[in-house]
């Protein structure tokens, strides 16, 4: 099994891309900035390449653990002390890999993982947080929903494009 570099950076693109629709004012952009306070002269006052360039440096951290769950043969290569020890394990390992290399590397599988990801690990931390700062179900719903697409599409790329 190896990695393929272009999906993972390609796949970390997804939440800005994700983000330039949802947070369209045409779609969720109002709801957002009503339930922040905030105002369009505000968001243009953000040092944008620095908040672009984190959100694809964290992005970039969010893709290699949706890979680990969304790609089951990471657990394999993890049994025998990882992709620096592939050429060192026994042959019952390589026949595995020979059977079993491809197996649920789809976009549909990994899009499933994914949404699992974002309905019952992104939405849960968003709920906690919202709960606790008494925001709405509104404010909660709208960036659950983001991570959810997002985690999805995430999830569909790093599994299904090998």
């Amino acid at each position: 099994m190896e990695m393929n570099l272009i999906a993972i950076f390609v796949s970390a693109l997804t939440t800005l891309v994700v983000g330039f629709i949802w947070y369209n004012p045409k779609v969720f952009g109002t709801a957002w900035m009503e339930e922040n306070g905030l105002t369009q002269e505000e968001l243009r006052k953000g040092n944008m390449l620095k908040i672009f360039g984190l959100t694809y440096f964290f992005s970039l951290l969010i893709v290699t653990v949706e890979m680990a769950l969304t790609i089951h043969q990471s657990g394999a290569v993890s049994m025998v002390g990882g992709f620096a020890k592939v050429n060192e394990a026994l042959p019952s390992f390589k026949a595995f890999m020979n059977d079993y290399g491809t197996a649920f590397r789809t976009f549909k599988h990994g899009a499933l993982h994914g949404f699992i990801s974002g309905l019952f690990f992104a939405f849960p931390i968003i709920a906690i947080n919202g709960l606790f700062e008494r925001k709405s179900w509104r404010y909660i719903w709208i960036h659950a929903g983001f991570w959810i697409v997002s985690l999805t599409i995430i999830g569909a790329i790093i599994c299904g494009w090998q």
